[in-house]
């Protein structure tokens, strides 16, 4: 019968060459986050990186919004550090740049356990998994990024490992294939994904605790921007805090980068304070409008009120239109400009809503005549819709 993982073994914290694990909280590199958020970024330079991991917060309480999942994580790493055991698998779930990856960093620090990073792309056989989960030690943090692109067949190694911390290895092919058991130790497991409905419902259903992260209101950017401003050792006026917080999509990650390249502009064309009027002219140069639409999010909407009478258009075409690939523009530019109302999906295509009309202070074609004949008057006259010289159709005499 079992009766709950033994309590924690004392670790010691990973070093970046150190069985190749990462660096924890505040060191030099961090994880990137989803193949679809790294898509919508210009890469990173070391300078970068390095700024990114240091603008991270190392607890709970220095971590700004998500006020219903801190308090909720909160209470399930305070229960397992009274219970002297390892912290229940945690799920984050959410769109990129909301905060998953530092959760994560947050819940080794918390646990004051090492922490492990890999992601669902690089365990596509069983034997990855394997190997990964042999080498954890006692009361390790294992952060699973993008954990819905895991293979299907790791996932159900995945499931024995999380519940009674054990793999089963085949080795060999028919008569001569051997089954080894491999008891693991207590571990966490932390999986992050975008898309928490691609995940089987047995793993699903194997984490302790769900996280769904939201996108930040306003207010709680302009918090972040501060905050990092005072990081950064950037002076920045309320004003220019806001009209940073309000073209950056909800999106802590975004609002960050943001403020580095508003920095750079006020650095090099003003005296490096970042006022309302600095911002909006730094973010006009990187093609970012007031409403947090960059370059790519302006041509599909172009191309979709000029070139398409504002569809209905198929996501194929739209691409064509652009010069992007099908997946960027999916991925990329749709979610946001569906959540702002200015593109809706329908079964015959894509269609450009009335916010998008307004946004480009473009009015919207016509709508389209009438294809069915108006019904005629009981007399057999005309209808009022009825085009002249056509006779109306008669009707039949009733018996």
């Amino acid at each position: 019968m079992k009766t709950g993982p033994p309590p924690l073994h004392p670790g010691t914290r990973r070093t970046p060459g150190d069985r190749g694990g990462p660096p924890l909280p505040g060191a030099a590199t961090s994880p990137g986050g989803s193949a679809a958020d790294r898509s919508a970024e210009p890469p990173a330079d070391g300078e970068d990186r390095v700024t990114d991991a240091a603008l991270r917060p190392r607890d709970l309480d220095g971590f700004i919004g998500q006020e219903r999942v801190r308090e909720q994580l909160d209470l399930v790493l305070r229960a397992a550090r009274r219970r002297g055991a390892a912290a229940d698998h945690v799920l984050l779930a959410g769109a990129p740049g909301l905060g998953k990856t530092t959760l994560a960093m947050i819940i080794a620090a918390e646990m004051e356990a090492p922490l492990r990073v890999t992601s669902g792309p690089a365990i596509q056989h069983p034997g990855d998994l394997a190997a990964v989960l042999a080498s954890l030690t006692g009361g390790e943090v294992l952060f699973l990024d993008e954990i819905h692109r895991m293979s299907r067949p790791a996932e159900e190694m995945l499931y024995l490992a999380m519940e009674d911390f054990r793999v089963d290895i085949v080795g060999g092919t028919g008569l001569d294939a051997t089954a080894l058991s491999l008891d693991l130790p207590p571990f966490t497991l932390v999986g992050a994904t975008v898309r928490s409905g691609l995940l089987l419902p047995p793993l699903r259903d194997r984490f302790g605790f769900t996280a769904h992260m939201e996108f930040y209101d306003p207010a709680e950017l302009e918090r972040v921007v501060h905050r990092s401003a005072r990081l950064l050792q950037v002076e920045i006026d309320p004003a220019g805090a806001a009209e940073i917080a309000g073209r950056s999509r909800g999106t802590p990650r975004i609002a960050n980068r943001l403020l580095r390249r508003v920095r750079d502009y006020a650095q090099v064309t003003a005296d490096g304070v970042v006022t309302r009027r600095i911002a909006a002219a730094a973010l006009r140069v990187y093609e970012v409008d007031g409403r947090g639409l960059d370059r790519l999010d302006r041509a599909v909407l172009h191309a979709l009120l000029k070139l398409f009478d504002g569809g209905p258009v198929g996501l194929s075409t739209l691409a064509v239109a652009v010069g992007e690939e099908r997946e960027t523009v999916a991925e990329v530019a749709e979610p946001f400009l569906v959540r702002e109302g200015l593109l809706a999906r329908t079964p015959r295509g894509r269609i450009a809503t009335p916010a998008a009309w307004a946004h480009f202070g473009l009015a919207p074609p016509p709508e389209a005549p009438r294809t069915a004949p108006p019904e005629p008057h009981r007399n057999g006259a005309p209808g009022p819709g009825a085009r002249p010289g056509r006779p109306a159709p008669r009707r039949s005499p009733s018996r």
